[in-house]
């Protein structure tokens, strides 16, 4: 049996938790989100406790189990504690700012390069070189930093670009002069 889909998915009191055919619904203090079922996984809600229920142990049913533990878990964790990214970006001229529901970013380019942000997602820029990402979504929050990462991707000769905080650049040497 799976070891991640036997584990149970503590709820705070702040959490509301509604389970309707083939769907669960999550409600707390930072959103609301929601999750399809497989139609052949079940949920049960026992003593401020999640529990997810497999109905056999075929290859599909085994899979689908963690999965699906964890997707309820990571919308528990969204709604009571959110889901934040941080960003850097290192270059001449490189910065950002939030104008409106709008992330523009000066990256180089010969122009300014504007993004909407979705609902749920929040920006904020802390100095011009770095921005955060936020939301109750772990999966939309991870979407709009790979999207915003992929708009200049770091480069291993000088390091300019968009990186992660945190993440190592692998760089090399240049050309020799001779």
């Amino acid at each position: 049996m799976s070891r991640i889909g036997r584990k149970l998915i503590p709820l705070s009191d702040q959490v509301t938790v509604e389970i309707s055919r083939g769907s669960i619904f999550v409600e707390g203090p930072k959103g609301k989100l929601s999750l399809r079922l497989h139609p052949s996984m079940a949920v049960k809600l026992e003593d401020r406790e999640l529990h997810c229920v497999r109905p056999s142990d075929n290859k599909l049913h085994r899979s689908l189990h963690g999965l699906t533990r964890t997707l309820i878990a990571n919308m528990v964790e969204g709604v009571t504690k959110g889901f934040e990214k941080k960003l850097e970006m290192i270059g001449v001229g490189y910065r950002g700012s939030v104008q409106g529901r709008n992330l523009v970013l000066m990256l180089g380019y010969s122009h300014p390069l504007v993004l909407p942000l979705p609902d749920g997602i929040n920006v904020i820029v802390e100095s011009q070189n770095l921005v955060t990402i936020s939301g109750a979504d772990k999966q939309q929050v991870g979407e709009v930093a790979a999207k915003i990462r992929s708009l200049r991707p770091p480069e291993p000769y000088k390091g300019k670009g968009v990186k992660y905080t945190g993440e190592r650049i692998r760089r090399k040497a240049g050309k020799t002069g001779a």
